[in-house]
């Protein structure tokens, strides 16, 4: 049963109250709670056989006693007195134990159990602490950048909501930051809220940042005090943009300057080491001694091979921290001597010339009807073969797309050639006529009959090739006749005549004209002919050499052996004289 207690006391613990000794062994007692968590306190005495009640109290700042719980020993029962602060909050047990929940910081106090029997009153006191743990600390109005060589305030560690109060401690890439003159300044404050009588705790760190911090993570921490000792608790980590000036400019050539040809545009891009990096800078073109400010980039369109030279740029305020770049604008140029549609005439002579001017080196190559020549074309005395489509071409190396080619059509021309030639069968039944005709334009060929005037229309013809080619007739004939052939084409009409004898009659056969093919074919082989006997001349001139030092040295050799052979004979001669005198 639990009742509310008045203000008045019964008379005998009155009585007693001034007769009150604390129990001999019994030192100062100290229970530890958690912020909102139940306070117990054990009443630590042992209880009497005689005992009459227990009782509660807690002492005021000035000494004072507020009793707040009474249990009497004989009816059980519990009363409670009427102190605001901890109504309802209040539980003591048989054995004396109070409890009080939802620990407050105000319930840090000095609390002391005690019993009374008839004749004595004995004490207990306890000492209640309660501690709250502060909230994670954070870095707040962080700065949004840092500045080399400047002093300035990179943010404020707060935590909230401790008791006691605790310390906050900063820390550079899990390192401690200590005080420094004009590199590191911390303040710390501390408030306490009045009604909750809890800390809020805040740190303010103002730091001088160097290139080195870029990158680096900076955290703070708050160190506590809780029921089981001292504890830390950790920030998340803050990183700082970090700004620095320029000191270095370097200058960029988009596309790359190696490859740059005429009319390509071209981008300059000037580029600050600093952060944030410099948005303007001055650039300076060649022949130009002032500078056109523009962004970062500056762009020159369509240029030409006067565009080489140096190019620089520089920051605006600082025109002394300037960089500068070569830039070569490659070109090519090329002239062919003659060039289109050339007509010259058989045996004329016609000087070529492919001249080439470039900014490097530069590979020409010569083509005709699209196959690749070994040199350059050089005509003394021109052929039919020597007509077709040249083209000389010249690129430069490295430079992509640089590259230039001009042609030359050559068109050889010539009036009409003709040469007959006969030749009869092996069967002595027939005879094979052949007109040979050169000449450009094609000639057209027309074989007849002398003193007939008849026209023979079954010919065969070969293919015309390098301006020449043949008609040929196979005839019987029973009499001699006189076979005529004319050329003609737009320059001029030939006309040439044989004498063909009867198929009777035998007759010299005229050669066959050499074809091209077969001319350079017996042209080959008398150069290997050629080559072959001048090696044998080479090898037999070789061996004549060798063979005359061999017989020359052996020559001297001989006479060496005769001349030593001779000597031997006069020295037998002279030690038989010597004989002969001494005998």
């Amino acid at each position: 049963m639990e009742s509310k207690a008045g203000p008045s006391c019964r008379l005998v613990f009155c009585l007693l109250i001034s007769a009150a000794v604390l129990r001999p062994g019994l030192g100062w007692y100290t229970v530890n709670s958690a912020y909102g968590d139940t306070i117990i306190m054990p009443c630590r005495l042992d209880v009497p056989q005689n005992l009459m009640f227990g009782k509660w109290k807690y002492e005021k700042p000035d000494g004072s006693p507020v009793f707040i719980a009474f249990r009497s020993s004989t009816k059980k029962s519990v009363q409670y007195d009427d102190v605001p602060e901890y109504r309802d909050r209040l539980s003591l047990s048989e054995n004396y134990t109070l409890s009080i929940s939802n620990a407050r910081i105000s319930d840090e106090k000095r609390f002391v159990c005690m019993l009374v029997t008839e004749d004595n009153v004995f004490e207990a006191p306890t000492i209640v602490k309660v501690f709250k743990q502060p909230s994670k600390p954070e870095i707040v109005s962080q700065a949004p950048f840092l500045e080399t060589e400047q002093l300035k305030k990179l943010g404020d560690c707060i935590s909230k909501d401790s008791y006691p109060d605790g310390n906050i401690t900063w820390y550079r890439n899990g390192k401690v930051l200590q005080p420094l003159e004009g590199v590191v300044v911390l303040i710390f404050k501390k408030q306490m809220d009045p009604v909750t009588q809890l800390y809020t705790m805040t740190s303010s760190l103002e730091y001088k940042a160097t290139k080195a911090d870029i990158q680096m993570p900076f955290t703070c921490s708050v160190t506590y005090y809780g029921p089981s000792g001292q504890k830390t608790l950790q920030s998340e980590q803050a990183i700082f943009d970090i700004y620095y000036p320029t000191e270095q400019v370097t200058i960029q050539v988009l596309p790359s300057k190696n490859a740059i040809k005429e009319g390509d545009n071209i981008t300059l891009k000037c580029l600050g080491n600093g952060n944030p990096p410099p948005e303007e800078f001055l650039f300076y073109l060649p022949g130009q001694p002032e500078g056109i400010r523009s962004s970062n980039t500056y762009t020159l369109t369509d240029v030409r091979r006067n565009a080489t030279g140096d190019y620089r740029c520089s920051l605006i305020d600082k025109k002394s921290m300037i960089a500068s770049t070569a830039i070569t604008v490659h070109y090519l140029d090329l002239s062919l001597n003659p060039s289109g549609e050339v007509t010259k005439q058989i045996g004329d002579a016609l000087p070529v010339s492919c001249t080439i001017s470039a900014s490097r080196n530069a590979t020409v190559v010569w083509m005709k009807d699209n196959i690749r020549l070994r040199s350059s074309p050089s005509f003394s005395s021109l052929h039919y073969q020597d007509a077709g489509n040249y083209v000389c071409e010249t690129a430069l190396q490295d430079v992509e797309g640089l590259k230039k080619r001009e042609s030359l059509t050559l068109i050889v021309e010539g009036k009409p050639q003709i040469k007959m030639t006969k030749k009869t069968d092996p069967s002595g039944l027939s005879k094979t006529i052949i007109c040979h005709v050169e000449g450009f334009p094609k000639p057209a060929i027309q074989w007849t009959i002398t003193g007939s005037g008849s026209v023979i229309n079954q010919t065969e013809e070969s293919p015309y090739i390098n301006g020449r080619y043949y008609s040929k007739i196979i005839i019987s004939p029973e009499e001699n006749v006189t076979l005529t052939c004319t050329a003609e084409n737009q320059l001029e009409r030939t006309v040439n005549s044989l004498n063909v004898s009867a198929i009777s009659i035998p007759e010299h056969d005229e050669a066959d004209e050499i074809s091209d093919e077969n001319r350079e074919k017996v042209n080959d082989q008398a150069k290997l002919i050629v080559g072959i006997v001048v090696g044998l001349l080479l090898a037999a001139l070789v061996a004549g050499v060798v063979y005359w030092l061999y017989m020359k040295k052996s020559k001297t050799a001989s006479k060496h052996v005769n001349k030593d052979l001779g000597n031997l004979e006069e020295n037998k001669k002279l030690e038989e004289n010597n004989h002969k005198t001494e005998a």
